[in-house]
């Protein structure tokens, strides 16, 4: 028969209680709440950075240039400016100089483009003073607010919401962040859409019914806006449709062209 020691007993123990404290800290490291599966970041490239700005939020102001809003059957000189939201992965990415494939979406046989300026935030709050609102922009880029127009016209007519019409994948089209460090501030400035080299789109920053100031200070009423928003600021008069092989180059006074390509 085997005799066992007290040291052996002891050293036995030992080893049991180590190999339990080894079982139990990965069970300890591994606590709380894990996701299932990974999502991926949204975010827009950064002029001159290495960075980029990441998208917590997407935010159109409707109607905002006098005369769109009277194409689209509204009073500009009472209507207070109506905002919604498209979702964050809606973000299509265009780099400068590129033309980008953008997809024509299923659904929709009357397909519309809104050329827009849009504000990037790098912070945020609550019934932010419109005198305040810029100090929470971060920087600007050109961007396309595009519309599924037969389906969000239809909707209307039936006083039903019209998210399927604005809130699609590949519906909020948009260049790089140019910091406002290096920009100023936007307040005026021509911005154009041309479809194949016809002007289709053709305004001015000042002839925006609100100010991106006004927007900002307007939206943190209803929401509390955080670091990662973007605003789209509405859209000048003759939106129109494109169809498949058509080429919409964008512009704006101050920043790169912008082009894609429907495919």
């Amino acid at each position: 028969m085997t005799k066992t020691s007290r040291r052996d007993v002891l050293t036995a123990a030992a080893a049991m209680t180590a190999a339990g404290l080894a079982d139990t800290a990965p069970a300890a490291a591994q606590a709380g709440p894990k996701p299932i599966f990974a999502v991926p970041m949204v975010s827009i490239p950064i002029v001159g950075e290495t960075s980029v700005f990441q998208v917590r939020r997407i935010y159109c102001i409707g109607r905002n240039y006098a005369a769109h809003a009277i194409e689209r059957g509204s009073d500009p000189n009472r209507e207070p400016p109506f905002f919604f939201q498209k979702p964050t992965d809606a973000i299509q990415n265009v780099a400068v100089g590129e033309v980008a494939d953008h997809p024509y979406p299923s659904l929709t046989k009357n397909y519309h483009h809104e050329v827009e300026l849009v504000a990037a935030l790098k912070s945020g709050g609550s019934n932010i003073p419109a005198e305040k609102a810029l100090d929470h922009v971060y920087g600007y880029a050109l961007g396309l607010d595009m519309t599924r127009r037969d389906l969000q016209n239809g909707m209307a007519a039936e006083k039903k919401p019209w998210e399927i019409g604005k809130s699609f994948d590949h519906a909020a089209v948009i260049g790089p962040i140019h910091p406002a460090s290096k920009t100023g501030h936007f307040d005026k400035g021509a911005i154009s859409l041309a479809i194949n080299g016809t002007v289709k789109q053709n305004s001015d920053l000042s002839k925006m019914i609100w100010s991106v100031a006004e927007q900002i200070a307007k939206l943190s009423e209803a929401f509390e806006l955080k670091a990662g928003d973007i605003i789209y600021s509405g859209t000048p008069e003759n939106v129109g449709p494109v169809v498949k092989g058509d080429v919409l180059l964008c512009k704006l006074e101050g920043l790169p062209d912008m082009s894609i390509k429907i495919v």
